[in-house]
């Protein structure tokens, strides 16, 4: 919605720096600071820029070719990314046969999601690489941030305000250069946006790094699980958008993909 009067600079400069300005007023009236240490402050931009500034230029830019159905679909394969980063992380760690048959599984699921055998059907090969590339950075995002962040522990507030605050200062010049579509305001529109980035930028990003720091990067990875429910939901409904039958049961053998791989469905032992 957010594309009506945006460009993908414009939706993810404002998402940020409506998540930042929530999570900062919080981060106040809780009397929590932002950190100092300042190799915190590095890989906490580190973060901002894997898991806010790529992927939402990325999704946004896709999302002018592809339906937010398929993107929100797409975004589900975040919990096999981060179990792949994971993996390439622990080295001395060896995949075990049940995260290798869940990934697999998920992988499938996505090639189901993207009708592969029909050769994407209407959708371009650019948005769907760029779309996987975000979710990739989400991936990579969550075992970086367990293994470098959560060592200082800091409040999930005090990360999260920095965070979205340096991504805000990191897209700003992108937003000035080419960050308005068209002066044309609706107020669905804004509405969406100033939601997304309350809450999609805002509380969610805290939530989850709530989840993180008390269950790790794997699990907090997978509230992504939610997210091609929400995306049918609102693009059906309120974008008018049509699905295909594969979409959805794409998403659903991604699902359990990543559940299989992350062992919240155990197969049986021959």
């Amino acid at each position: 919605m957010g594309l009506e009067f945006l460009t993908p600079f414009g939706v993810a400069f404002v998402r940020c720096t409506l998540g930042a300005i929530t999570l900062l007023t919080i981060a106040k009236l809780r009397g929590i600071t932002l950190p100092t240490d300042r190799k915190a402050r590095l890989h906490i931009w580190v973060v901002s820029i894997l898991l806010n500034v790529i992927p939402g230029i990325f999704f946004a830019l896709a999302e002018t070719a592809i339906t937010s159905v398929l993107a929100g679909i797409i975004n589900a394969v975040t919990p096999l990314m981060t179990l792949i980063a994971i993996l390439l992380v622990n080295r001395d760690e060896k995949p075990k046969p049940f995260q290798v048959t869940g990934l697999l599984i998920g992988f499938f699921g996505v090639f189901t999601v993207l009708g592969a055998w029909k050769g994407f059907g209407d959708n371009p090969l650019w948005a769907i690489l760029v779309m996987l590339s975000a979710v990739t950075c989400y991936g990579i995002s969550f075992p970086y941030t367990r293994k470098y962040v959560m060592p200082y522990q800091l409040k999930p507030e005090s990360i999260v305000s920095l965070q979205l605050l340096y991504a805000s200062l990191t897209l700003l010049p992108l937003y000035l250069f080419d960050g308005i579509a068209k002066d044309e305001y609706r107020v669905a529109p804004v509405l969406g946006m100033l939601a997304l980035g309350v809450f999609g930028s805002g509380f969610a990003y805290l939530w989850n790094f709530t989840v993180m720091e008390h269950a790790g990067s794997a699990i907090a990875s997978s509230v992504t699980y939610l997210t091609p429910v929400v995306a049918i939901i609102v693009g059906v409904i309120f974008l008018n958008e049509q699905i295909t039958w594969n979409e959805p049961l794409g998403a659903l053998i991604v699902l359990l993909g990543a559940a299989i791989a992350q062992e919240r469905i155990k197969l049986k032992k021959s």
